[in-house]
């Protein structure tokens, strides 16, 4: 007997860790477990996926895409691409691969849901002879290299149309680094991209990079 009284049975202590254990499993809501089609797409989104790109989606570190506000045909699209393996260049592999094998398409639309709505953060303006090289490119393209502008695609203030991402704040070494996917690899098959990359020089692709970090700020 203890200082309550309590009898303790023998065999208490892995009985209730099973039973704390049973319970946490059974909130879905709180679950980072990805093989599980109970899991609301919400929460893996805030979760799991914001470990990379943050719970509002406007991720700190140059590495990981910002997602808030992006299309939400886009994230589908690149999250199944992901789940199927179709995107090869680096992140794939190393991350989204596997976090992505498991997702049903019901919480692969409610994760981009949940990005689409959150809101971008403002980028602070950048005055620069790069940025404003990178503007001209982005708006009116390059027609002695046939190269089209940005905006055809992406939009006037950068956010997308339906397939095509919203560029907008996006990180500049992120979007340097897929551009140089684009033009060097095909390691992410079926876009326009490879023909519109490849007869930029790498001071074109780094110009426009920098405009889009800053853009809308920067016009």
């Amino acid at each position: 007997m203890n200082k309550l009284n309590i009898p303790m049975a023998a065999g208490w202590l892995p009985a209730l860790a099973l039973l704390v254990a049973a319970t946490g499993c059974s909130i879905t809501e709180r679950s980072r477990e990805l093989g599980n089609p109970a899991v609301p797409g919400v929460a893996t989104a805030q979760q799991v996926c914001s470990t990379c790109h943050g719970v509002d989606g406007n991720s700190t570190s140059p590495q990981f895409p910002k997602l808030a506000g992006q299309q939400k045909d886009y994230l589908v699209s690149q999250l199944k691409n992901f789940r199927g393996h179709d995107r090869l260049d680096p992140p794939g592999p190393e991350y989204m691969w596997g976090l992505s094998h498991n997702l049903s398409d019901e919480q692969v639309e409610a994760i981009a849901e949940y990005f689409n709505a959150q809101p971008p953060m403002r980028p602070n303006g950048a005055n620069s002879e790069a940025v404003g090289a990178g503007m001209q490119i982005y708006r009116q393209g390059i027609p002695e290299k046939e190269v089209p502008p940005c905006q055809s695609c992406h939009g006037p203030d950068g956010q997308g149309l339906a397939g095509f991402p919203r560029l907008a704040g996006q990180h500049a070494n992120y979007v340097l680094r897929q551009l140089h996917v684009f033009q060097e690899t095909n390691f992410r098959p079926g876009t326009p991209m490879a023909q519109v990359t490849h007869l930029l020089t790498a001071e074109q692709m780094k110009d426009v990079a920098l405009f889009l970090q800053a853009f809308p700020a920067a016009q």
